[in-house]
């Protein structure tokens, strides 16, 4: 094989050059590489005492060459999906497995870390650096170091199949997702749908060489149809498939059924939980974050549920009262919960999404997002039009302060074939000191799937997409702007999960505020601001069935957490029981027998948030509160925005995320301004 782009040296990854014949052979070649450099780590360490130098900063080197070569590999997998690339992935799962078991139980790697925190050397450590030693002997203890040699073994077998029961969850999911579309001639068919939606669904059909209009399940088409389409057989049709991907139920009944994937996901959590001394997986998964037990997470989500289920009922009957006297709905169906809820919107605030659309083109938007976050941190963007791209709706951007670059990113923000829903941030280089002595600078992942460009018209966003946006940058922020030089505390790296959510909520805030709006919204045809009585409408309508939404988090919170807390080796019908009786506390919504939510929820099961989903309402307190700061002393306030970047985004998993809040706040949080933010009245 001519020469491997996965095995050279680059600022950028080569994008165009990289093939999935070339995924195999590299990370083999680096694994080997890998292993032979730690084992004679190893051995120079037990010939004298083990420092920073000798161990812990040749280790990272080699990691992160690991790093920089399969970041990109797994990025296209999720973004340029391929049979070819799918199956070049899928085989080195289980390598990569079986070497990060390997290096978390080798026991002379392990005791080298021990000498080196208990010798001469840890007295010149600073901070950062015991902390990163500090977790490292955690991650080799949760790794099963102390475990007999068959225990290991098993441990090392869980993992890798873990590794692919995840990877064909992601995959099922996909190829479910993809698998089903409605054709449709007439516009008459589709009344209700506002233009864009019709346009895009339109560009879907031209796209396959179809005249007429195509719905597919990705989200920016599944969404406008629940939201607007006026016929309730369509929208039945296009839920039904939906809520039944990769499942049992459906038009595609059993086809890419995820249930045994989650069934064999499940009884493994609870073996690896239970070999390592846990009682479940719950325990285990909670050693790594801010709360200190599953029972805590799980009394915060009951006593949010007791502040806001009461409220969701209320918002509900109103709902249903309306659907019937203004709507004809004699009940409420869940294909009708959407729509019904957009007309009430409407009747109410006078305002939906669509009307916001002309505000929200997306190349605003951006340099709107921009403009932001240069107001807050002082820093500047620049985009780089010679960077490597892996496709023509991927641009790259530097983020320059002073006029030197500390960091950069992709953004790829539409949907497209072979691109698996959601947004998300992710890690392409990070942050770190090379050997050399030069600093390597961070670069990201920002991919979000809206609704693509039709025509040479820009994308139209709706708030929802813009607000999304602004979520994953703060991920972004969290990753780019931190001043730490040791990968694994540098960015997202070594933060508590559950305090993960932080900055990017906290990003969030921005879209509802005039002076954000008025540096972030422009019509695409004058440029002219958003008007003040739409904004108005929009502010008003914030917290508009707050409650039903806060109680739909709660529930899959509530499910995922007692999910791996509660059941030992559940079959499909103990986890369908379990979500039915967490529905039947919190939910206030009509539920279709057939719906299959678990089948397709990756966050807990092609993610890393299981046992760990409550993180997305334990940091919303954080940054609820966080946010009060702001209001008390104006949300572009320089000195309280170099504050936050200083206290949260530069520290990384420097120290414990708790007081590193407490250092920003200057107490411990609380949950009133979540309530209050959120309209919750129990406030």
């Amino acid at each position: 094989m001519s020469q491997n782009p996965l095995l050279e040296s680059h600022d950028l990854p080569p994008f165009a050059d990289i093939t999935p014949d070339h995924v195999v052979p590299a990370i083999k070649q680096l694994l080997a590489d890998n292993r032979t450099a730690i084992e004679a780590l190893v051995e120079r360490a037990q010939q004298g005492t083990p420092d920073w130098e000798s161990l812990a900063a040749p280790l990272e080197t080699h990691n992160d060459r690991l790093s920089r070569a399969w970041s990109p590999v797994s990025h296209l997998n999720g973004t340029m999906n391929s049979p070819a690339l799918r199956d070049a992935y899928q085989a080195c799962l289980g390598l990569l497995s079986d070497y990060s078991t390997w290096l978390g139980q080798h026991e002379g790697l392990f005791h080298a870390w021990q000498a080196l925190k208990n010798g001469p050397a840890w007295e010149r450590l600073d901070g950062a650096q015991r902390r990163s030693v500090d977790n490292t002997l955690r991650d080799f203890r949760l790794a099963g170091v102390d475990l007999p040699p068959e225990k290991k073994h098993r441990y090392g077998e869980i993992k890798s199949r873990l590794s692919e029961l995840a990877n064909t969850y992601s995959n099922q999911l996909l190829d479910a997702t993809q698998a089903w579309h409605k054709d449709i001639e007439e516009a008459s068919q589709l009344a209700g749908l506002p233009d864009s939606a019709l346009a895009a669904l339109a560009a879907n059909a031209e796209t396959k060489g179809m005249k007429g209009y195509r719905i597919t399940l990705d989200f920016p088409s599944f969404y406008p149809v629940m939201t607007f389409a006026d016929d309730p057989a369509l929208r039945r049709e296009v839920y039904t498939a939906f809520v039944t991907r990769a499942s049992d139920q459906g038009p595609n009944a059993g086809k890419f059924d995820n249930a045994p994937i989650i069934e064999e996901t499940l009884r493994l959590r609870r073996e690896l939980a239970e070999l390592l001394g846990f009682a479940t997986y719950a325990d285990y998964s909670l050693t790594t974050k801010m709360a200190e037990s599953p029972q805590q997470a799980i009394d915060f989500l009951d006593d949010l549920a007791s502040r806001a289920v009461p409220q969701a009922h209320e918002e509900f009957a109103e709902l249903a009262d309306f659907a019937r006297t203004e709507l004809g709905l004699a009940e409420l169906q869940p294909w009708d919960v959407g729509y019904a809820s957009e007309k009430l919107r409407e009747a109410r605030h006078a305002i939906s999404q669509e009307q916001l659309r002309p505000y929200f083109p997306a190349p605003r938007i951006v340099d709107g997002l921009f403009k932001v976050v240069e107001r807050l941190y002082g820093v500047t963007f620049e985009e780089d039009t010679s960077a490597p791209r892996y496709h023509d709706d991927v641009s790259y951007f530097r983020i320059l302060e002073r006029g030197n670059t500390i960091a950069g990113f992709y953004l790829d923000l539409y949907a497209r074939e072979g691109k698996r829903g959601g947004a998300w941030m992710d890690e392409c280089r990070v942050r770190r000191c090379q050997e050399n002595g030069t600093l390597q600078l961070p670069i990201a992942y920002l991919t979000c799937n809206f609704t693509r460009p039709v025509g040479n018209k820009p994308a139209l966003l709706t708030h929802d997409e813009v607000t999304t946006l602004f979520h994953e940058f703060g991920h972004g922020l969290h990753h780019m702007l931190t001043r730490q030089t040791i990968a694994d505390i540098s960015g997202i790296n070594g933060v508590a999960w559950d305090a993960v959510e932080l900055p990017s909520q906290f990003m969030e805030n921005y879209c509802w505020e005039r002076e954000g709006l008025d540096l972030i919204a422009g019509h695409v045809d004058t440029g002219e601001p958003l008007p003040v009585e739409l904004l108005e409408r929009l502010q008003a309508a914030k917290n508009f069935q707050s409650a039903m939404g806060l109680v739909r988090q709660l529930e899959f919170s509530l499910f995922d957490l007692r999910l791996h807390h509660e059941l030992s080796a559940p079959a499909a019908a103990d986890i369908q029981a379990l979500l039915d009786e967490v529905r039947a506390a919190v939910s206030v919504v009509p539920r279709a027998d057939f719906n299959r939510f678990q089948n397709g929820f990756s966050h807990i099961f092609a993610g890393g948030y299981a046992a760990g989903y409550y993180s997305y309402k334990w940091a919303e307190v954080l940054s609820a509160d966080a946010w009060s700061a702001f209001e008390e002393a104006g949300i572009f306030d320089a000195e309280t925005g170099q504050r936050f970047r200083h206290a949260i985004l530069e520290q990384g998993g420097a120290r414990d995320a708790a007081e590193l809040f407490r250092a920003f706040r200057g107490r411990e949080p609380s949950i009133e301004p979540l309530l209050r933010h959120s309209g919750i009245r129990a406030a």
